[in-house]
């Protein structure tokens, strides 16, 4: 069974496009039980490709009354597929798709937090305080290669208030796109374990999107997650957008980097299928099985299992209420 901590499927949805990677026909025979579906409201600028990533600039704000109503149309892309929503960690089983409701940006939240209980109410269950911009609660990373995750301040009041008030209904916060100012603020306020859905490793790929090995191990002593990312351009040393010559055993690099400094407690999928380019050999779902064999030939039967779905279901259980 395999859990993976990020896709876009319902951004390609809303977006009336057919999906890349999540094609849910292919889910049973990949063994995907599903994972975080995000409801990600998407910059107006163009999206310049994955090949000019590192050239985009700094996206612009959102405000609250313009991403309000496009977060409820993603939730109700969501509600139209063939998926149950996650409330529990029970909730997953083998031959069924569950999905967490995940916010990725926190636009769509009021600054005073008066609707959060609300999207509490409609199964939210995970929410990224940033993507890649600023908002009323903090500032995520722009697209930089190479550059460390320091790039601006850390939370506002707002945020961290909007931390409080998730550890108080166990909503999960979700650390990837948050720069590293924000990153030490979650984790000087929060009481639940630390966790980054699709980040990789700094000391491997350079990018500001990656997380640096003091936070690898902040993230382990409080107990938490982080999925890898299959992104090409957060595996590849060189950060280039080179999906033909990035392999499943660029994944597997970072898994066992991030292993070798949290510990095997502490590593998961986050593939960011359909938000990003990657692998060509990878495809989609279909490549799930190749990746778990791969990492069969380094870890046994018990360390596969934890990352594969293992530790994403012991923090649900220690988040959720």
């Amino acid at each position: 069974m395999v859990i993976d901590g990020h896709n876009d499927l319902v951004l390609k949805r809303w977006q009336g496009e057919e999906p890349e990677h999540v094609r849910l026909e292919d889910a049973a025979a990949a063994g995907f039980a599903g994972g975080f579906f995000a409801l990600h409201v998407p910059s107006p600028h163009p999206d310049a490709g994955e090949h000019d990533l590192w050239s985009q600039p700094f996206a612009d704000p959102i405000p609250f009354a313009e991403a309000a109503p496009v977060a409820d149309e993603l939730y109700d892309v969501l509600g139209s597929l063939p998926v149950r929503r996650a409330a529990a960690a029970a909730d997953f089983e083998d031959g069924v798709v569950t999905a967490v409701v995940h916010l990725e940006g926190a636009e769509a939240i009021a600054p005073d937090l008066s609707n959060l209980e609300r999207w509490y109410e409609r199964g939210l269950r995970s929410l990224g305080l940033v993507w890649s911009r600023p908002n009323a609660f903090a500032e995520g990373v722009p697209f930089r290669f190479p550059s460390s995750p320091d790039t601006g301040p850390g939370l506002t009041g707002a945020g961290r208030a909007l931390v409080r008030a998730c550890n108080r209904l166990g909503v999960l916060v979700d650390l990837s796109h948050l720069n590293e100012a924000g990153f030490w603020d979650v984790a000087a306020v929060s009481d639940a374990p630390l966790v980054a859905t699709h980040s990789n490793a700094h000391a491997i790929c350079a990018a500001s999107r990656n997380l640096t090995d003091r936070q690898l191990r902040a993230i382990r002593d409080s107990g938490g997650v982080v999925g890898v990312n299959f992104a090409v351009t957060f595996l590849r040393e060189d950060g280039r957008f080179l999906p033909d010559e990035t392999t499943v055993e660029d994944i597997v690099r970072h898994v066992d980097h991030l292993v070798d400094v949290m510990g095997i407690d502490h590593v998961a999928f986050g593939s960011d299928f359909d938000g990003a380019g990657l692998p060509t050999e990878l495809d989609g779902l279909r490549g799930l099985p190749p990746l778990v064999e791969a990492l069969r030939s380094r870890y046994d039967d018990d360390a596969v299992a934890k990352i594969t779905h293992g530790n994403w279901l012991r923090v649900f259980a220690a988040t959720w209420r």
